[in-house]
This record gives structure tokens, C-alpha cells and sequence, in this order.
């Protein structure tokens, strides 16, 4: 069967997807490569997901059988206006994940397969999976371009989008999409690098996952020293290379959402005082290390640090009840705040 991608990006658009492209199934080379030479480099800081195995993540074959064709959407996540701060000792949340926007692009993708599916031919969706390196079918779909802090820039949107695509053996015809280079977007702009707090961009397209906050503060173990000054206000992600894009700042406020004050900000006392079932009930669809809500606790101990004030009694308790622990890595990160605070 064949289809076309207006029929499928009228779909889309009307189940909450605002970007719409396809490209063919071929191998992602470009990507298996990139993989490849920065996990050999160290580069990938441990993450596992779509470096554990480059074969597979960059092979849409794996994912689909007999696939001939990638429809991939973008669903903004730009906000219609800055969140209000609350009062207290609050830690800011990445804009991504200020609401489930995956869950939404998911149901819109899912909608996109199935008008595939009743013609008989196999569909599945893929958002923040492993098995598909997402901002690389997106660039080969011709939506936008790799922006020196290696997020996908979209034409004349900027890169405050999620990304997903259904894989289908359906053929989907649609003009084909030129790669560039992410250069021709970005030109002699410089300001995502110089605007990270770590100096994690070390090249351009290239980020280092061993100094960047996005990644240091949903993977697992201790927070390195010589980062957590830097850690700021962050329970969650980092944006800052995202916030100092000149496209993505301007041309972003063309898809914009409503956003809930709250979602922006966790208490970071009341964190500290939570079981492990309410933060998971909380904040479980963050990606969180093995589950494990003590790397919740390990960055708002470091908040604290970073923000709280020294005559604050009910900080001080706090930090002192978990520089007590045996938990040997909460404990250091109490220990490190007490210090901060003097």
C-alpha cells in the first residue's frame, strides 16, 4: 500500500502533533558512526539507551521487519509564559517535562498507525525508545538540523519539541529531504555553548554526558564535586542551552501550551520528607535511575546547598538528619550543603 504523508500529517495535526515528515527505512550511518566513536570516547557518560547497542538503535529494520517507511512527528512543549515561582526552597523541573507531552505525541503517533493499520500494513510507534534514534530520522525527514548543543532545531521553530515516529512497511510518499549539516542553521552562533554551565559542549553537535546537568542528575550515583555548584536550583534536566538559542527562544512561540505554575517546581524540603512510594507516584514518569528515588534525594540535598539559607533551622535539620545516614552518597551531599551554608 501507499500513502501519502497529507493524509497522514492531517492525522497528526489533529491529534496534538505539530510537525509533521517522513524518510525512508534505510540504516541511519551517520548516527551508527557518531555512536560509535563518542561511546569509544567515553563520551556517553554510561548511558546505556540508544548507545547500548548502535546496530539495533540505528537500524529501523530491528523495529519493523520489511519496513519501508519512518513517519515522525514533533509535539511542542514551548510554554505559553514563564511558571511563577513559589515561595520556599523550591528545585526547577526541565520545561519537557513540566507535563507527559510524550504521552501525548504517543497518542497522536498511535493514531497516525492505525489509519496504516486498516490498510493492512504493520505500524509501531517509537518516543524516547531505544530502539530508534529519533532525532536522526527527524533530520533525514527534513524538519530541521543539528544545533551545536546537538538538539534538533526545528525550520523556523526551534528545538523546544519531543520527538517520535511510527515505522511502517506501508511506502509513504512524500518529496524526498536533503541532509544538512547542522552548520547551515546555526552559522557562527555560538551561545548554546557558552551558555552551559559545565562547558559539557565540547564540540560542535557534540556534548560530553560526563559534565552535562541534563544527564549528571537522572543517572545513578554520586553527583561529581566539581558540578554540583553548578547543579543550581535543578531537581530535573537543564535547559540552558535551549534558553540562550536565539531560534529557539524567537520562533518557539509559534506552538505554544498552557503550563500549570506547579509543574515547574518541587518543594525541596517536602521531597526529602517523602516515602519512596510518593515520589514515585509523583514524579514516576521521570526517568529516574533503576527507580530509585534516592537520586530524587540526592539532587535536592544538593539544591539546598546551592539556595537555602544558613539560618533556616528546618534546612539545617534536614541536611543533618541525612548527613547522619547510612546512605553514604546522601550522606556525602548533605554533608557537602552544610558546608555551603557555612
Amino acid at each position: 500500500m501507499t500513502a501519502t504523508l497529507t493524509a497522514l500529517s492531517e492525522i497528526a495535526r489533529a491529534n496534538g502533533i505539530d510537525r509533521v515528515g517522513v524518510t525512508d527505512a534505510s540504516v541511519l550511518e551517520r548516527t551508527r558512526g557518531d555512536l560509535e566513536e563518542r561511546r569509544d570516547a567515553g563520551l556517553h557518560g554510561g548511558m546505556a539507551f540508544t548507545y547500548r547497542n548502535p546496530q539495533r538503535s540505528t537500524d529501523p529494520q530491528r523495529a519493523v521487519p520489511g519496513a519501508r517507511s519512518i513517519v515522525v512527528g514533533a509535539r511542542s512543549y514551548a510554554a505559553d509564559r514563564a511558571p511563577r515561582r513559589p515561595e520556599g526552597f523550591v528545585a526547577s523541573v526541565a520545561r519537557y517535562s513540566w507535563a507527559d507531552h510524550y504521552a501525548e505525541l504517543r497518542l497522536g503517533l498511535e493514531a497516525v498507525a492505525d489509519s496504516l493499520r486498516s490498510d493492512g500494513e504493520r505500524a509501531l510507534v517509537f518516543a524516547d525508545d531505544n530502539a530508534i534514534v529519533d532525532r536522526e530520522v527527524a533530520a533525514r525527514a527534513g524538519l530541521g538540523w543539528y544545533g551545536k548543543n546537538a538538539n534538533l532545531l526545528l525550520h523556523g521553530a526551534g528545538s523546544f519539541f519531543v520527538l517520535g515516529c511510527v515505522i511502517t512497511t506501508a511506502r509513504v510518499d512524500a518529496p524526498a529531504a536533503a541532509e544538512a549539516p547542522f552548520a547551515a542553521g546555526c552559522g557562527s552562533c555560538r551561545r548554546c555553548i557558552d551558555a552551559c554551565p559545565t562547558g559539557a559542549i565540547v564540540a560542535d553537535g557534540v556534548v560530553d554526558a560526563n559534565r552535562c546537568l541534563a544527564w549528571l542528575l537522572q543517572r545513578g550515583g554520586n553527583l561529581p564535586v566539581e558540578y554540583r555548584v553548578a547543579v543550581g536550583d535543578r531537581i530535573y534536566g537543564c535547559d540552558d542551552c535551549q534558553t540562550a538559542c536565539p531560534p529557539t527562544v524567537r520562533l518557539g512561540r509559534r506552538h505554544e501550551r498552557a503550563v500549570p505554575d506547579a509543574a515547574a517546581w518541587v518543594d525541596a524540603l517536602e521531597l526529602l520528607a517523602s516515602t519512596d512510594a510518593e515520589l514515585l507516584e509523583r514524579h514516576g514518569r521521570w526517568y529516574i535511575a533503576d527507580r530509585d528515588p534516592r537520586w530524587l534525594r540526592r539532587n535536592a540535598l544538593v539544591v539546598l546547598g546551592n539556595t537555602a539559607s544558613r539560618d533556616d533551622q528546618a534546612v539545617l535539620a534536614t541536611l543533618r538528619h541525612y548527613a547522619a545516614s547510612t546512605d553514604a552518597v546522601l550522606a556525602d551531599c548533605a554533608r557537602w550543603s552544610l558546608d555551603q551554608l557555612g
